[in-house]
C-alpha cells in the first residue's frame, strides 16, 4: 500500500454546530481554533452548520453572523488554513466575497450527490476570488460509484481543485467507501476527500478505507463533535493513520489536548451511537435530522425509529427538514387507521 501523507480537514467549528443548534460563541470558537492551530491541523472549517448564508428559521439561527465566526477564528489561527462551506440556494456570491475578505483560504461547495451541476457558478466565483475551490457531494450512499465518479468529474470540470464525498447518513461500510473512492480517483485528476459520520460505528474504518483507496484528504472533528452519532473522531483518526504509516503533520499530543478542550467547552456531551443515530444510519437519513425527528415523533406519538424508516423510504435529503413533521403525521394517521 502506498503510504502517502494525508491532509486532515477539521470541520469541528462548522459541522459540530449541528449538535448545538449553531450556538457556538466567540470564546468557544476562538479557543478551539487556537488549540487546533497549535496542534498543526492544516485546515479548520468554520461557520453555520449548513454553511454561508444558512442562518434561518428553517435550519436554525446561529448565535453569530458568518462574518463574526470567520473573523474570530481567523484571528486565532496564524498557521492553519481556514475553510468554510456553502450550499447553493443558501449562500450567494456576496457571502463568498465577504468570506474571502475575512481570510478564508478554502471554500467547499456542496450539492446532493446527483446534482453537481448546481455547483458550477459558485465554483467559478471562488476561483475568480483566488481561493481554493472544492466540490462536495452529499448523501453519497444514494448514488453508485460510477454515478459519483461522473458527478465529481463535472465538478472538476467546473474548476473544483478537490472533490469530497460526504457519508451524510453514516450509512457506509468500508467496502462501499473503497468502491466509490477508487472509481472517483480513476475519473479525476484532483485530490479526493472523504467525510464520515459514525452512525454505524464505522467512521474511522471508513476513513482508512478511503485513504487506502487513494483519498488524500480526510475530514474529522475533535471528539467526533457533530450531529447525531457524530463525525469521524479526529484524534483517533490521526493516531490510526500514523500507526498505518500515513503522516498527517499533526502533533497528536497537542491534538488530544485540543479534543479535551472541545469536550469541555463545545459540547454538552460527546456524541454517542444511540438508538436514533443507529436508525438514521441504517435508514440512510441525514444525521442532522436526529433532533427534529425526535421532536416530531414526540409531537405525533409515534416511534422515532419508524420516522427514520419512513424518511429513508421517501429518500429525504438534507435541506428537506419540512418533510419530517409530515412523515410523523403520516405514521400517526396510519396507526390510528390500524
Amino acid at each position: 500500500m502506498n503510504k502517502h501523507a494525508v491532509i486532515v480537514h477539521d470541520p469541528t467549528l462548522r459541522d459540530g454546530q449541528h449538535a448545538v443548534r449553531h450556538q457556538l460563541d466567540r470564546d468557544q470558537i476562538r479557543a478551539y481554533a487556537a488549540a487546533a492551530d497549535a496542534a498543526g491541523v492544516p485546515v479548520v472549517e468554520v461557520g453555520h452548520g449548513n454553511g454561508l448564508g444558512a442562518s434561518s428559521h428553517q435550519v436554525g439561527h446561529a448565535k453569530l453572523s458568518d462574518d463574526e465566526m470567520l473573523a474570530t477564528a481567523r484571528e486565532a489561527m496564524p498557521h492553519s488554513r481556514m475553510a468554510t462551506f456553502i450550499l447553493p440556494g443558501w449562500g450567494s456570491s456576496t457571502d463568498l466575497r465577504s468570506a474571502v475578505r475575512h481570510g478564508v483560504d478554502v471554500v467547499r461547495v456542496g450539492a446532493h450527490c446527483t446534482e453537481a451541476n448546481v455547483t458550477e457558478r459558485h465554483l467559478g466565483v471562488i476561483r475568480e476570488l483566488g481561493v481554493e475551490a472544492q466540490g462536495v457531494l452529499l448523501m453519497t450512499h444514494m448514488a453508485s460509484a460510477q454515478e459519483l465518479a461522473e458527478q465529481c468529474a463535472l465538478m472538476a470540470g467546473y474548476g473544483a481543485q478537490a472533490v469530497c464525498l460526504f457519508d451524510s447518513a453514516g450509512h457506509f461500510l468500508p467496502s462501499d467507501v473503497t468502491a466509490r473512492v477508487a472509481a472517483i480517483t480513476a475519473a479525476v485528476d484532483v485530490p479526493v476527500a472523504f467525510h464520515g459520520h459514525n452512525n454505524l460505528g464505522m467512521a474511522v474504518a471508513n476513513s482508512v478505507a478511503a485513504v487506502e483507496a487513494g483519498a488524500l484528504m480526510i475530514d474529522a472533528c475533535a471528539r467526533g463533535f457533530g450531529a447525531g452519532a457524530g463525525n469521524t473522531q479526529l484524534e483517533v483518526l490521526v493516531a490510526v493513520l500514523e500507526r498505518l504509516g500515513h503522516p498527517t503533520g499533526i502533533d497528536l499530543r497537542l491534538m488530544a489536548d485540543a479534543a479535551d478542550l472541545a469536550e469541555r467547552t463545545l459540547m454538552p456531551a460527546p456524541p454517542t451511537i444511540d438508538s436514533a443515530s443507529l436508525a438514521s444510519g441504517l435508514a440512510g437519513v441525514f444525521s442532522g435530522f436526529k433532533k427534529p425527528v425526535l421532536a416530531a415523533a414526540r409531537q405525533e406519538g409515534v416511534h422515532p425509529w419508524d420516522v427514520f424508516v419512513e424518511l429513508g423510504r421517501r429518500r429525504v435529503t438534507a435541506g428537506q427538514e419540512d418533510m419530517i413533521p409530515d412523515a410523523a403525521r403520516t405514521l400517526a394517521v396510519q396507526g390510528e387507521r390500524r
